[in-house]
């Protein structure tokens, strides 16, 4: 599909779903660190399931692992729109990148905390016998 600015077309929900889906599809092909994010997305909800984590301690991860996804699929984005343009040497254009690549890492540490807060307890109660 090729994007006109000028025309913004109405679409139905399902086409703005399927446009949210193949936009998912391009986002994930060919973007090596979101196997990364996927291997730590189901070893955090196996470990969730292992020590029963409750309610608001599943909505702490889901939460996290949204997030992170969603900061990877926008940086994944404007990597595609900096590859697009045919004059790629502004300086300006390597700082965006690294800014979205920046955003990814803050919100993946800040999700590893959460992860730390949330399974650290569940690991010491095993290991103390409680």
């Amino acid at each position: 599909m090729v994007f006109d600015p000028d025309r913004i077309p109405d679409r139905s929900w399902p086409e703005k779903f399927q446009d949210a889906f193949r936009g998912t599809k391009l986002g994930v092909r060919g973007q090596k660190s979101f196997y990364v994010h996927f291997f730590f997305t189901a070893a955090v909800v196996v470990a969730g399931f292992v020590f029963h984590v409750d309610r608001m301690e599943w909505c702490l991860l889901v939460l996290c692992i949204v997030g992170v996804l969603t900061t990877e699929m926008l940086n994944s984005a404007l990597e595609w729109v900096v590859r697009s343009l045919p004059e790629r040497d502004d300086p300006r254009l390597g700082q965006a990148l690294d800014i979205g690549s920046a955003a990814v890492l803050i919100v993946s540490i800040g999700s590893v905390i959460v992860g730390l807060l949330v399974f650290v307890p569940h690991l010491l109660k095993m290991f103390s016998g409680g």
